[in-house]
């Protein structure tokens, strides 16, 4: 007789990437929601992001992380930092139209980053910090090895302001002050991202340690990076 065993859902690597602003005096960060036909996270209210795609290992960034993020995102992965950060920077462009990068010309770009190209920047993860790393329980039906990168608005080479109500992916894209954020409609794993990014404010620093939220068939735990 056949097995009927379902197969496990695989675990993709991705990156979702915090903009805050105003951080010294009423800091709000860039959120937008799902929308309710999406498999993963349905209507929740999420930072930009998603999965790194094989054409982001190919992409040079203008300026790359600190030393201490870089060693801190090569342990237990396969993917390199300036693969992560890369990614994080085109989910960014793609889902809310920020540019985040410096002035450059770039010559053939591959086709995932023809639309960032074509506003004249190359990507640049200068000043952003690895804050947070969590994989999604099982019983999902996508998982993910998300890695939280923590910057500054005053960074984008774009303008904050900016921002359009909606994109293909998410809609009322907007900046969210920290004082509201537990109002809204979000997963737990963002509650516990923004009480670690907003405990501490108004620093952007990385921190020394970065909690990684491993969820496996076994077990649910916090290890330290």
């Amino acid at each position: 007789m056949a097995s009927t065993t379902t197969p496990p859902v695989p675990i993709r690597d991705a990156v979702t990437l915090i903009l805050i602003r105003d951080r010294e005096t009423e800091p709000a960060v860039l959120m937008g929601q799902r929308g309710k036909g999406a498999i993963f996270m349905p209507n929740k209210m999420v930072f930009p992001g998603g999965a790194v795609d094989d054409g982001d290992s190919n992409v040079s960034l203008a300026r790359g992380l600190s030393r201490h993020c870089t060693d801190k995102l090569s342990r237990q992965s396969a993917r390199s930092p300036e693969t992560l950060a890369a990614t994080a920077i085109r989910e960014l462009w793609e889902e809310t139209g920020a540019v985040l990068g410096e002035r450059a010309t770039w010559v053939a770009p591959n086709p995932d980053w023809d639309a960032f190209a074509a506003t004249g920047h190359q990507p640049s993860a200068a000043g952003l910090s690895f804050v947070f790393r969590a994989v999604t329980p099982p019983g999902r039906p996508r998982r993910f090895d998300a890695r939280f990168l923590l910057g500054d608005a005053g960074t984008l080479a774009s303008d904050p302001d900016a921002i359009p109500d909606a994109t293909e992916e998410l809609s009322h894209l907007r900046w969210v002050p920290l004082s509201d954020a537990e109002n809204l409609d979000l997963a737990f794993i963002t509650r516990l991202v923004l009480a670690e990014v907003a405990s501490r404010l108004p620093s952007l620093s990385p921190p020394e340690a970065v909690p990684f939220v491993l969820n496996d068939s076994l077990k649910s735990e916090v290890q330290w990076l």
